[in-house]
């Protein structure tokens, strides 16, 4: 899909990852841009510079969702790009995560994905066609070793987000899931010695990776490259790929061993 004449909407717009899509979709033509953000003035503030509209939206509540999806039909017409960004880390492995940690980190990387798939859906399978781009993370292909948390929840976004895909394609509604690791925002990870990311990237540079991979209207959308060859090889071997996480875990946890 070219984003030339679409209307695109933006969670977890007010920055990083999300005001870069904004600034690269409308360097390629889209005609309407709707960023969302749980914080109304960084949203405000950030519709203002960027030059497009904005509206705060909690994706966790799906009345909100809907009201923002209705928002922007009222204003454009329609969505034909819905871009389900907004995300956090968490912290905590298993039985050390609190339930309501695992029951926040549900909602916003799975529930609002459902809940923006909801909202939009009957208008695109109405006039043929639609683009849904869920942020996941390398995380949920992979394993993030610090978060039990985070690494479960994107891994059942990305189920959701192929699950969509198989269901709607005969629609004409295309999905990818965007699964990047380290990324210069707030929620970069600040030491690169245990191996979870080869590097960390600007929001510029996946930005520029999300247009060329829906212009092409694949499914993963990979900023850092390797993760594809680390995905293979896990799917060669699953048993070697996760005697390699545990070796990997135990020199993250004890790096004199």
């Amino acid at each position: 899909m070219e984003m030339r004449d679409k209307v695109i909407v933006i969670t977890g717009g007010s920055g990083g990852i999300g005001r870069a899509l904004a600034r690269a979709f409308l360097a390629e033509g889209a005609s309407g841009i709707m960023l969302a953000d749980l914080n109304a003035g960084a949203v405000d503030q950030a519709a203002r510079e960027i030059g497009c509209s904005g509206m705060p939206c909690d994706v966790t509540n799906e009345e909100a969702v809907q009201a923002l999806v209705d928002a922007t039909v009222a204003q454009y017409g329609r969505v034909d790009v819905f871009c389900s960004n907004a995300g956090a880390t968490s912290e905590g492995l298993l039985t050390d995560a609190a339930n309501d940690v695992w029951q926040i980190q549900w909602e916003l990387h799975v529930m609002s994905h459902l809940y923006a798939a909801r909202a939009v859906l009957p208008g695109m399978i109405e006039r043929g066609q639609g683009y849904l781009l869920n942020t996941a993370s390398a995380a949920g292909l992979l394993a993030a070793l610090g978060s039990g948390p985070y690494t479960v929840t994107k891994a059942a976004a990305i189920k959701l987000a192929e699950f969509i895909s198989i269901t709607h394609a005969d629609d004409g509604i295309r999905v990818s899931v965007l699964c990047p690791q380290g990324v210069n925002t707030a929620m970069a990870p600040r030491r690169l010695g245990d191996g979870q990311t080869d590097g960390i990237i600007e929001p510029e540079q996946l930005a520029a990776t999300v247009v060329e991979t829906m212009r092409e209207e694949r499914f993963h959308v990979l900023p850092h490259p390797e993760v594809e060859e680390y995905v293979r090889r896990k799917g060669d071997n699953v048993d070697r790929w996760l005697l390699g996480m545990r070796r990997l875990r135990k020199r993250s946890v004890d790096p004199a061993e």
